[in-house]
């Protein structure tokens, strides 16, 4: 099979990064197995929406996304294990924001860890990428803008606050069952505290975009060599991170943050025993199929 130019190890990293995403999708699955081990079509098509792959592009990207599920499959399904026995026991105890916050800051360390070992393989991606995958990517983010305006923007505070709501409260279900009308109304009253400021977020989802497409273009107009595109990358990624702490933004966004821990924990406290039980078994039936799928049982 003929292959393209790009560097092996570059194809498949790409890959590798795109299923942080995947993974979000496949943990709201009612079949976590089945959906996983149908996540390297789901991958492919996720990342053809993006870049539009070439035909010789095609015929490799499969074979390296097969290989990504294998090494995936075999180093991080355990971890994903470990990590829902964490839940677990913090739900029977009963959590605190500190746990919440705890979880939530060694989610982000893991990732970026992900990406920075990923900075080489990113780097001859960067490299390699034509101009009119460039330009796709970029109508791909703006089509994602135009999604977010329609879904997050549309109508009033109160819409929008309803909206909100309305998709916290179908990731409680998928946890802790149904909810009584008096446990929603309480839910409504805890997500409404939260700061809301949809124009925010959006002006960071536009900057970030066009901080990846602006040294996209670099890597391609001045034709930078490996290491120096690893430096664009690992600026990218950093400032992706750092953000939070950086940004004159700083005040918003550790004030959403810790609201946002403690709405979950409000929601937590709500729930009945049988809730509670209800989101064991859940986790329970995670844990066992990334076991199952860890020893490559489809």
């Amino acid at each position: 099979m003929q292959k393209s130019n790009m560097p092996l190890p570059a194809r498949r990293t790409l890959h590798g990064l795109f299923l942080i995403a995947v993974m979000a999708v496949l943990a709201a699955c009612s079949s976590l197995r089945l959906a996983y081990n149908n996540g390297d079509t789901l991958l492919y098509w996720w990342i053809d929406g993006y870049v539009d792959l070439t035909s010789d592009q095609k015929e490799w990207v499969k074979d390296d996304i097969d290989r990504l599920f294998q090494w995936h499959r075999k180093t991080q399904l355990q971890d994903y294990v470990q990590i829902l026995q964490t839940a677990q026991r913090q739900l029977a105890a009963g959590p605190t924001q500190a746990d919440l916050q705890n979880d939530f800051d060694e989610i982000k360390k893991r990732t970026e860890a992900l990406l920075l070992k990923a900075t080489p393989e990113l780097a001859e991606l960067a490299r390699s990428l034509q101009p009119d995958q460039i330009a796709t990517l970029e109508r791909k983010f703006a089509a994602n803008n135009a999604d977010f305006r329609k879904k997050n923007m549309r109508g009033d505070r109160d819409a929008q606050q309803r909206f909100r709501f309305k998709k916290s409260m179908e990731q409680f279900e998928l946890w802790f069952g149904d909810f009584t009308s008096e446990q929603e109304a309480a839910i409504r009253k805890a997500s409404d505290a939260r700061p809301l400021n949809n124009e925010i977020w959006l002006d960071e989802r536009i900057r970030r975009q066009n901080n990846i497409l602006a040294a996209v273009r670099k890597v391609q107009s001045e034709k930078l060599g490996k290491e120096a595109t690893q430096t664009v990358i690992q600026g990218l990624i950093k400032d992706g991170f750092q953000r939070l702490e950086t940004s004159d933004r700083k005040p918003f966004f550790d004030s959403y943050e810790e609201a946002n821990l403690q709405f979950v924990l409000t929601v937590i406290n709500l729930t009945t025993q049988q809730q509670k039980a209800h989101a064991q078994r859940r986790m329970q039936g995670w844990i066992d199929d990334f076991r199952a799928l860890a020893a490559n049982q489809r």
